[in-house]
């Protein structure tokens, strides 16, 4: 009896030492998940799901943009050694600007193809045709005909008001890899970056986000998820990303597109001369009265400077390593303006003249002040 109690008052101890073992476990276990909460959600810079602000901010915006870029690949029909057709391919990156099927890339994207191929978001693909380009910008619009609702039009956002440090996110296709993205900072702003074409693209952005090849024509967002530039080109001595690429302003884009869309290509003020940059030691070398402005190489013929009287070189002589043309005139000021290079000439007629309006050329010849007034033509596309 005692032995049965005894045995009994044991059973009853161990049962309620693991029921209070149990408790005390739930109330460990409950109280950690509620402090883990509490850590994420009060930790600096976190959300609730854990994530940072920014990685949260980063993921939406990914999730917004990245159905309106695409994929595009152009087709160069060329002849081999048998006078056959061989199809050469190239790919770039694009994304939507409106709901009409309108997609911005890179000139160099589509140049000289025979056909376009545009891959969508949801990976069908679909012909595409050139609307127009602007070799002297890179710039390029092409058109795909599809439903409304496979279009993912980008906001274009404002790129007078970037500021260096601020982040820059990058989406392309990178090596044929579809929808990448990378993020990173703007580098600079303001840098002059040559064209293909030879002349200046202006206020170009230097982001240090990773841009490979296959990201030319893919958009450059801020962290609003807004297109402030159109990936162009980047500097790699190896091939590859080295943090130094480059991006056309969406201001650039903005003004240019309208002209794209109805002409099929953008007008560009022409003084019709080719030149060359004076400075400090070409004008010691060919004792010219001036130690900075533009030497004019050669004047079009039948061009709007060859029409006012402006001269071209005479004679070509060797400075160092170069064969340079002497002799021409040499442009000093454009309506009074100072003209220190070539790029401060095609800035000034890019971004103050246009086609038609006239401009007060003042130049040295032989020696001597003179000065001749141009009516500006239009660009060639040539």
């Amino acid at each position: 009896m005692t032995r049965t109690a005894d045995t009994a008052r044991r059973h009853g101890v161990c049962a309620a030492r693991r029921v209070c073992f149990a408790w005390l476990l739930w109330a460990v276990v409950t109280s950690g998940q509620a402090a883990e909460a509490a850590t994420a959600s009060e930790w600096p810079g976190r959300t609730g799901s854990g994530l940072m602000h920014e990685e949260e901010a980063l993921i939406a915006i990914y999730k917004a943009a990245s159905p309106g870029v695409v994929h595009i690949t152009s087709t160069v029909l060329s002849q081999d050694f048998f006078f056959r057709l061989v199809p050469e391919r190239g790919t770039g990156s694009g994304f939507v600007v409106d709901d009409r099927g309108l997609i911005l890339t890179n000139n160099h994207v589509v140049e000289n193809a025979d056909s376009l191929e545009v891959t969508l978001a949801d990976k069908s693909k679909v012909a595409a045709r050139l609307v127009g380009r602007d070799p002297e910008n890179d710039i390029a619009v092409i058109r795909v005909s599809v439903s409304r609702d496979k279009l993912t039009p980008l906001r274009l956002g404002d790129s007078s008001q970037l500021q260096v440090g601020q982040m820059a996110i990058a989406i392309g296709n990178p090596f044929g890899l579809d929808r990448t993205v990378t993020r990173g900072v703007i580098s600079a702003v303001g840098r002059n970056f040559k064209s293909d074409t030879g002349r200046s693209i202006r206020n170009v952005i230097q982001t240090d986000a990773a841009i490979n090849p296959g990201n030319s024509g893919g958009p450059l967002l801020n962290s609003r998820g807004e297109v402030i530039g159109v990936n162009t080109a980047i500097y790699t001595p190896s091939g590859g990303s080295v943090g130094i690429g480059f991006a056309v302003p969406v201001n650039t884009v903005k003004k240019l597109l309208p002209q794209l869309i109805a002409r099929g290509r953008a007008s560009h003020p022409w003084l019709g001369i080719s030149g060359m940059d004076i400075t400090p030691t070409v004008a010691k070398a060919l004792s010219l009265p001036t130690g900075e402005g533009v030497m004019i190489a050669q004047v079009a013929p039948n061009g709007p400077a060859a029409r006012a009287g402006l001269r071209g070189s005479e004679r070509r002589v060797r400075v160092g390593n170069y064969l340079v043309n002497v002799g021409g005139d040499i442009i000093q000021t454009l309506d009074g303006e100072k003209v220190a290079n070539v790029d401060d000439l095609t800035a000034f007629l890019d971004e103050r003249k246009k086609v038609g309006d006239e401009v007060r050329v003042d130049v040295i010849r032989d020696g001597k002040p003179h000065a001749v007034t141009v009516r500006l033509g239009e660009l060639p596309e040539n």
